[in-house]
């Protein structure tokens, strides 16, 4: 069977696992998995740079979140899923205390919605440092957040590395969280899936699109990735559903969902919620709304 394609480190361990027949572990690598109001929570750790190669991924921590309870639209499901994504991203950040400010952004083509994840979990965030740089007396409770939407190199000229790096010369924040669009390798995987990692990202690499490394060797500060699925190779999907090998010279062609415009926009909002409880742990679901307005 060919390599999967997919950004999902999860998805890499598992197929990994399954080449070797299922049995045994792999060295360098610890996965770990665990209840999180009602959510199913893995860890894979990949801790050495044999695990690293194995799996192609770099050394660091990555966090997948099933989101298929989600949709089940059991009680409290949107407060939960905020809290549970709220909650594997402060084991991700470094501390944080004032005056120390965040920088987050929301990576990819807000025209093409299954790329424009970010910039739409970006408009559901609680961006505070102007508001704590004139009153902050007022708001000196809430962590100081920064935000933009870059964009892509196709609307801008500019690589997203360029302007996050700038950003981060006149902003000084402790850390950088970067939302963006991932490729699958299981259909399962589309729109339901959520990985949190202190390893940076790559932005296109899942459809051959590459463009500079965001990470902390990059920017000079700690870089948390949040990613959605949301599309996979067409070749694997169709290797998933039949169990045919395809084609080595067949054209590269991605497909979504076909509900993928209301649920990027469903999870994006998640996202962006999720995003202010980890950074702002003293305000309920309910005071985020109402600040957002």
């Amino acid at each position: 069977m060919a390599a999967i394609k997919t950004d999902l480190t999860l998805e890499a361990a598992h197929a990994l696992l399954e080449k070797q027949g299922g049995q045994g572990r792999i060295p360098g690598v610890a996965l770990d998995e665990r209840q999180i109001e009602g959510y199913t929570i893995t860890t894979v750790s990949v801790r050495t740079s044999y695990g690293a190669r194995a799996l192609g991924k770099p050394r660091g921590t990555y966090i997948t979140v099933d989101l298929t309870p989600y949709f089940h639209r059991q009680e409290s499901y949107f407060s939960r899923g905020v809290h549970c994504l709220a909650r594997e991203l402060r084991h991700l950040l470094p501390p944080l205390s004032a005056p120390a400010s965040v920088l987050v952004a929301g990576l990819g083509n807000r025209s093409m919605i299954c790329d424009a994840v970010g910039p739409m979990a970006v408009d559901h965030l609680l961006v505070t440092r102007h508001l704590i740089a004139s009153l902050p007396s007022r708001f000196s409770t809430l962590t100081s957040v920064a935000a933009l939407a870059p964009g892509v190199v196709g609307q801008t000229g500019i690589e997203t590395l360029e302007l996050l790096a700038g950003a981060v010369r006149h902003v000084k924040p402790a850390a950088v969280i970067v939302i963006d669009a991932l490729t699958a390798g299981s259909r399962r995987h589309l729109c339901a899936t959520v990985q949190l990692s202190n390893t940076g990202l790559i932005p296109g690499s899942g459809v051959g699109n590459h463009r500079s490394a965001i990470d902390c060797k990059t920017l000079g500060v700690p870089v948390i990735a949040v990613g959605l699925p949301t599309v996979m190779a067409e070749a694997v999907l169709a290797q998933e559903l039949t169990g045919a090998e395809a084609q080595a010279d067949t054209a590269p062609l991605f497909v979504t969902p076909r509900d993928v415009d209301s649920r990027v926009r469903e999870l994006g909002r998640l996202l962006g919620y999720g995003i202010n409880s980890a950074l702002q742990p003293s305000l309920t679901v309910e005071d985020i709304t109402g600040l957002l307005g």
